[in-house]
């Protein structure tokens, strides 16, 4: 029917503006075609959207979105798609680029929208990531305003309803279905931000410092009462250096720091230098920007959070 419409139009004369206006955005009984910029997004989404909504995620599982290089691929994944979810708050500098590129016209989702964003200590993230092709670094910078919103989980009850806004607008036939989803999961994160409110307060403040190698976890930090100190100015992606390494140890000894954690999108070469030099624990791994692999249990939002809370608790001596 579609490409009937199509034809007709164009034996007609119209413009492709005006051959574009002519479609239905979105058809009875069709699925809602949506693309989010990084997986934990995408699983929040399929949460919301559950199976009238088709997710195609970019960056995937164990990803980093801050050296991500788009694929045509994800051109023609994007090109085809009705919604576009992303983070916003620079957090994806790749993406307008891909949106030129692919042709995408659809509606964008913003789904930090409404949160109050968290300032970084400076001017700037302070990582130079790599470029991802074996050479030199790539100069990448946020901004102002610290993009990982996701991290408290207060915040993801906000992404979940803007989420739930945009599949309803655009599929108004089961905006009941939409709204009864993510209120049941919107239920499920305040259960979970109240326990780890009460777990981590459990815990003495003294103990409450731990050191990662991304800048990723201030909101986790803020909500739930844990100093992540981060190394400022260091690689997530290259070896550090000595004058790194050694300015990170005098922190630890002076903050009397017990662990430290590496990520599922860094390197873990300066973690283990640091663990080597002053004897401190390796807290495991943490997963700050992306999910784990699938039938992992980071693989979902909720089941990152948890595996994060788990792994700080009994780093900082809580209970298990």
């Amino acid at each position: 029917m579609l490409n009937r419409r199509l034809l007709l139009a164009l034996t007609a004369g119209l413009s492709l503006a005006a051959v574009a206006a002519s479609i239905p955005a979105h058809a009875a009984g069709e699925r809602v075609k949506a693309v989010a910029s990084f997986s934990i997004l995408g699983d929040l989404v399929r949460e919301v959207g559950g199976d009238r909504v088709e997710v195609a995620t970019l960056v995937g599982a164990n990803g980093d979105a801050h050296v991500y290089e788009p694929t045509p691929a994800d051109a023609r994944k994007l090109g085809e798609a009705q919604l576009l979810f992303e983070n916003g708050l620079a957090f994806e500098s790749w993406l307008p680029r891909l949106i030129r590129a692919s042709g995408f016209a659809g509606t964008r989702v913003v789904v930090s929208e409404g949160i109050t964003p968290r300032a970084f200590r400076g001017e700037d993230d302070g990582h130079d990531h790599a470029d991802g092709h074996g050479g030199g670094h790539a100069d990448h910078r946020h901004g102002m305003e610290d993009p990982h919103a996701w991290q408290n989980v207060a915040n993801a009850v906000i992404y979940v309803k803007n989420i739930a806004a945009a599949l309803e607008k655009a599929d108004p036939d089961h905006a009941a279905a939409y709204r009864e989803r993510a209120t049941a999961y919107a239920a499920r994160l305040a259960a979970l931000d109240a326990k780890l409110k009460a777990r981590f307060g459990a815990i003495p403040e003294a103990r409450r410092k731990v050191v990662t190698t991304h800048d990723a976890f201030g909101y986790f930090g803020s909500a739930y009462g844990i100093a992540f100190l981060g190394p400022r100015g260091v690689s997530t992606e290259s070896e550090a250096s000595a004058s790194d390494v050694a300015r990170i140890i005098d922190q630890i000894r002076e903050d009397g720091i017990t662990a430290v954690f590496l990520e599922n999108i860094t390197s873990p070469k300066l973690t283990e230098q640091i663990a080597s030099a002053t004897g401190v624990k390796v807290g495991g791994r943490l997963y700050s920007d992306a999910l784990a692999a699938p039938g992992e249990p980071a693989s979902t939002y909720i089941g990152l959070v948890e595996s994060n809370a788990a792994r700080l608790i009994e780093a900082l001596g809580g209970t298990p």
